[in-house]
């Protein structure tokens, strides 16, 4: 081989040495780091309500056409006021009074028609022996709500009035409307009282 083609390819080899050697120290760009992805912010679990405890309710009505002799008006809203005004005292319920009559029939159709409030039936009568207005008798029955079922009755007299002094002219005790529907308030206080104690609320009666 003649020495001019022996350079010439030596010189080939050592061009292609040189490029191998350089493409070896290239060096291999590392892949793409995968972006950190941003943590998605948990949604903020809404509280959940307290299921609400049932409320004691109750509804009162009174008879005010069960007598045979008709009564003042104020007689009957005298008894439901008071009855009312223990019940609430007594139980803390919340006690709606009706604006109308409201007989019996009336009391446990409305009784069965409830799911949560009390219906308590409230009627005004005269003793076996009543000489006057003086001798009115409050009858009371509690109906269960849905099954209209006595929970409790009794009657409360106008004579066993709780203690305590009547704010009314004593002189006029037997002749004023008004000392007899005090009477008569207290005649349903005397009602609440006795429902509250019968229905086992937790809540101590307020003097």
């Amino acid at each position: 081989m003649k020495p001019q083609r022996c350079a010439t390819l030596l010189l080939l080899v050592c061009c292609a040495l040189s490029a191998q050697a350089q493409s070896g120290r290239r060096q291999v760009k590392p892949p793409p780091v995968a972006p950190v992805p941003t943590p998605t912010p948990e949604a903020t679990p809404t509280p959940k309500k307290e299921a609400k405890k049932d409320e004691l309710l109750f509804f009162v009505g009174a008879d005010q056409n069960s007598s045979y002799q008709s009564l003042p008006l104020g007689y009957y809203d005298a008894v439901l006021q008071g009855c009312a005004s223990r019940l609430r005292a007594g139980s803390s319920a919340a006690v709606e009074v009706s604006e109308r009559d409201v007989n019996r029939g009336e009391a446990i159709k409305k009784a069965k028609a409830e799911t949560k409030a009390y219906v308590v039936w409230l009627n005004l009568t005269f003793d076996a022996m009543a000489r006057s207005y003086d001798d009115l008798v409050l009858e009371f029955i509690v109906y269960a709500p849905e099954t209209a079922k006595v929970l409790t009755n009794g009657r409360s007299y106008l004579r066993g009035q709780r203690a305590g002094p009547i704010t009314v002219d004593p002189n006029a005790r037997r002749t004023s409307g008004l000392y007899r529907q005090e009477l008569l308030k207290r005649a349903g206080e005397d009602a609440g009282d006795r429902i509250v104690r019968a229905l086992h609320l937790a809540v101590p009666i307020q003097n």
